[in-house]
């Protein structure tokens, strides 16, 4: 049975007159998805070093993100230990196998961690982000037992770890990025682009936060401090 759109293809090829099977055409489109060309850029990415991480940080507070800075990995578990107690919030965390999270000092600290996919009984989750992108205060995450996308919908607050030196300027270098990690063909079956709290004003136009998933937002940058100004 042929779809309303398998009938507009079909019209518009009839008034081409071309079948869409032709080789040139076909070559044409295998050309431009392996060159991935990129859009327009904007220019307020385009910035390095302790800039771009100054960019990143002021963009996901004005999204409603709170942000800590770290030097090292190993201190990661004590900030978000001291972001929950700041804020009154059960000592409890869950997390994927990410081995980067594995590999913190997490029993240096009271904090209760559960590992595995969210079932929405979870009050506190932390993801470790892929990339951030700098002009809109973005954190990248891909899907996969590494960290569940459960996590970055269901708990009520949700930690984003993010390696400062994978903060990239503009969304479209971090396509490039994921494009030479993973690979065409083994890419992550869901990229998730968390910018801020979730919220909404769809109701008489007021701010309502934790509308579509967590509550409160929080970034942990890891080895940011040590970035020089751009020049």
């Amino acid at each position: 049975m042929s779809t309303a759109r398998d009938e507009i293809f079909a019209s518009i090829r009839r008034s081409l007159g071309v079948t869409g099977r032709e080789r040139p055409r076909r070559d044409v489109v295998t050309e431009r998805i392996a060159r991935a060309p990129a859009g327009v850029v904007p220019a307020r990415g385009a910035v390095t070093g302790r800039t771009r991480i100054d960019l990143f940080i002021a963009q996901a507070e004005a999204a409603l993100a709170t942000v800590s800075e770290v030097d090292a990995p190993d201190a990661v578990p004590a900030a978000i230990a001291q972001w929950l107690r700041a804020h009154n919030l059960a000592a409890t965390l869950r997390m994927g196998a990410d081995p980067r999270l594995s590999a913190m000092p997490w029993g240096d600290t009271p904090l209760a961690i559960d590992e595995g996919p969210s079932d929405g009984s979870d009050l506190n989750a932390v993801s470790h982000a892929e990339a951030g992108v700098a002009e809109t205060g973005t954190c990248v995450l891909v899907s996969g037992p590494h960290n569940p996308s459960t996590l970055n919908f269901l708990p009520d607050n949700h930690v984003i770890v993010v390696q400062a030196a994978d903060v990239a300027g503009d969304y479209e270098s971090v396509w490039s990025w994921l494009r030479e990690r993973f690979g065409k063909g083994v890419m992550p079956r869901t990229v998730n682009w968390v910018t801020g709290p979730s919220r909404s004003a769809d109701i008489e136009q007021t701010m309502f936060l934790g509308a579509h998933g967590p509550r409160r937002l929080h970034i942990v940058v890891v080895g940011g401090r040590g970035e020089t100004p751009a020049s």
